[in-house]
């Protein structure tokens, strides 16, 4: 078995890794990678092997760091099946419209300048039609269902607790009577956040591809972000301004609403108005609404009782789907809180929202995530400033902070409580570490040490393994 990694690799978004293995290739993952723009561009647009030559997809979620390739990779000449969860299905079908979509419009600002100056106008990475092909070719799988991708190799799905549907995955594969595992983790939820179940673990490996996201970091409690989320909207209702929040439009947006609507149960939630403007958040919370299946017990409860409790919309909270009302809140002067995406402002609406109040002294901007480096919501916290936003330099006069307990990803003592976990009744030969910046890929590594994996590998893009 040969492993080959061309993304997440040394960094943490991109998501793409080849298992070679009796005469097939299948792909685990196939993500944007996001960044340096002119990096990016390059990296996104340049497979580095011939698509045809891969005979099956694999997706562990629908994010689109680890999804939003697909239509390159079926553009370029990828025919074969792509397994993943029916909830990732859904999500991604959708999501990857978006980002068709998004590319499109985006590159109507960028050209624009772009030819002002003499400059040759940029392509979209992929159109809305490669993705209707791309979306033909997914497989929907329960989880712990066992399928094929290729002969002599069986795969099952594990709920992951990261987002809707976003599954770790066993590859056994068999030889002369024998049976090797290959655990994929995925992406580690977080224990403890609200909507979705905890996250399992998958035992029995005998090498591990792992992401180490926060390997070197110990999250806040999500009684603190409640208490962030209630600051700042007193803040915002006193100044007057916006308060800004990225977040992507899968997974963190439907948990903000779902804190701020606990705040607005209990009586705590300031009198200002709230939107979430996302045409993509609005369809993906109505997805959400028909996946029971990956939520905990306590949604579960909330969504079977009546309207007046729904935990993913309430009084005063309003969902915009129209380019209308979003250039609204734009002109709007009155105090309101923008939950916007993308999450790392590396597309979409929320460019809008901050190149018109980013220099404005009673903004806040609210990051809720993992910010990736050389994009903009990494600078932004960084204290870059002026930033550049379609072209242009915008003076940054906001307040910018994070909420550090709103993470869908695992903590140190999370990943390293899941590999304790997987290490039983198996007998783990190797953890190759991805999906994370080099410190904390290096400080997990330790903690594999100390916790007795033999050996533990943090592979740089274009690596491949013997195994």
């Amino acid at each position: 078995m040969q492993l080959h990694f061309w993304g997440a690799a040394g960094t943490v978004t991109g998501s793409m890794h080849v298992v070679e293995v009796g005469g097939y290739r299948v792909m685990l993952d196939c993500g944007l990678y996001q960044g340096r723009r002119k990096k990016a561009f390059q990296i996104n647009r340049e497979l580095p092997f011939e698509a045809a030559t891969i005979d099956a997809v694999i997706l562990s979620h629908a994010h689109i760091d680890h999804s939003g390739n697909l239509p390159s990779l079926v553009r370029s000449g990828f025919t074969g099946p792509i397994f993943c969860t029916s909830a990732t299905r859904d999500l991604a079908a959708r999501m990857l419209l978006d980002s068709a979509k998004i590319q499109a419009y985006d590159l109507k600002y960028v050209n624009r300048h772009r030819q002002r100056v003499g400059k040759r106008p940029f392509e979209p990475l992929y159109t809305t039609h490669d993705v209707h092909e791309t979306v033909s070719q997914f497989v929907p799988i329960d989880y712990q269902h066992g399928f094929e991708p290729v002969a002599n190799v069986r795969c099952e799905f594990y709920d992951a607790g990261h987002m809707l549907g976003s599954a770790g995955v066993a590859v056994d594969v068999r030889k002369n009577g024998s049976r090797r595992r290959l655990v994929f983790s995925g992406d580690i939820g977080n224990t403890g956040t609200p909507i979705l179940r905890e996250p399992r673990s998958i035992e029995g490996a005998d090498l591990v591809i792992m992401e180490s996201t926060y390997g070197d970091k110990v999250h806040e409690s999500s009684r603190r972000t409640k208490e962030m989320l209630k600051e700042s909207i007193a803040q915002c209702e006193a100044s007057g301004g916006k308060l800004i929040i990225p977040a992507f439009s899968v997974g963190r947006t439907q948990e903000i609403v779902y804190r701020l609507n606990e705040l607005f149960e209990a009586g705590e939630l300031p009198p200002i108005p709230i939107f979430v403007d996302s045409p993509l958040a609005v369809d993906v919370t109505d997805i959400y609404r028909v996946h029971p299946e990956c939520f905990d017990a306590e949604t579960v409860d909330a969504l079977e009782d009546d309207d007046d409790n729904d935990p993913f919309g309430f009084h005063r909270l309003r969902y915009c789907r129209s380019v209308k009302e979003s250039k609204a809140l734009n002109k709007s002067t009155e105090a309101a809180v923008i939950i916007s995406a993308s999450g790392m402002c590396e597309g979409g609406r929320i460019l809008h929202h901050l190149r018109n109040h980013l220099d404005e002294p009673t903004t806040q901007v609210l990051f809720a995530g993992y910010q990736a480096p050389n994009t903009l919501g990494r600078k932004l916290l960084d204290g870059v400033n002026p930033v550049p936003i379609y072209g242009q330099k915008i003076e940054v006069r906001a307040q910018i902070g994070k909420i550090e307990g709103c993470s869908a990803h695992a903590d140190r003592p999370g990943l390293l409580h899941w590999m304790g976990e997987t290490q039983r009744r198996g007998s783990v030969e190797q953890v190759f570490l991805v999906h994370g910046e080099a410190e904390p890929a290096q400080a997990l590594a330790e903690g594999l040490v100390e916790q007795n994996v033999p050996q533990v590998a943090i592979p740089q893009r274009g690596e491949s393994f013997d195994v």
